[in-house]
């Protein structure tokens, strides 16, 4: 069995998200050790909270390096809501600040003009555009889940989209490339269907 670490920076809703993978048969550990996360075959980046904070605490807790190796090396890497964001270039969250950089693009705030509640929270649709995904394993084509988040992120290669959801524009609620998966929902707080997406990732070879 795969053995999953869920990288503890501080940032992220970490009870929650390591009931939800043991529940579904998860080898689990939670760490911020550099050493120990670099041994997982599965990597797990939750985020609750600022971009521009996020970002200084992986750096000065020297996770950076192990996160960007990890993806690198071809294992599988998970990013959840926050975690998600700072795959990209950067946010106009927190500008000037650099995020990881893996996935081309900047983390945008909905626009006001909209006239919708921002955050968005609460319960939406995800439109499955890639349904070969590992991660849609059994799932229904138009299945509902649990969104908290004021920033999504506009993606560059729209080919690596592989969930959309509509909420005054059309974005990326699902990412997946190669190896790289990313949520902007909380798969944890999405019932059936959010732990159906995590029985799939955790039997993911």
């Amino acid at each position: 069995m795969s053995r999953i670490a869920i990288v503890d920076y501080g940032m992220g809703n970490i009870h929650s998200v390591r009931k939800a993978l043991e529940a579904q048969g998860g080898d689990i550990f939670v760490s911020n050790d550099p050493a120990l996360i670099a041994q997982a075959d599965k990597v797990v980046l939750p985020g609750v909270g600022a971009f521009g904070d996020a970002m200084e605490e992986l750096e000065r807790q020297n996770l950076v390096s192990v996160l960007i190796e990890h993806i690198l090396a071809g294992k599988v890497f998970l990013g959840i809501c926050l975690g998600m964001h700072l795959l990209f270039d950067s946010s106009e969250e927190s500008l000037g600040v650099k995020g990881l950089g893996i996935l081309k693009g900047q983390v945008k705030k909905f626009d006001p003009r909209h006239n919708l509640k921002v955050p968005h929270m609460g319960w939406n649709q995800i439109k499955l555009r890639k349904p070969e995904c590992p991660l849609f394993k059994t799932l229904p084509q138009h299945p509902a889940v649990y969104f908290c988040h004021s920033f999504y992120p506009e993606v560059r290669d729209r080919e690596i989209i592989a969930a959309s959801t509509e909420y005054g524009t059309d974005f990326a609620s699902i990412i997946w490339r190669g190896n790289v998966f990313a949520m902007q929902f909380h798969p944890e707080k999405s019932q059936g269907v959010g732990l159906k997406i995590v029985e799939n990732f955790v039997k993911m070879l």
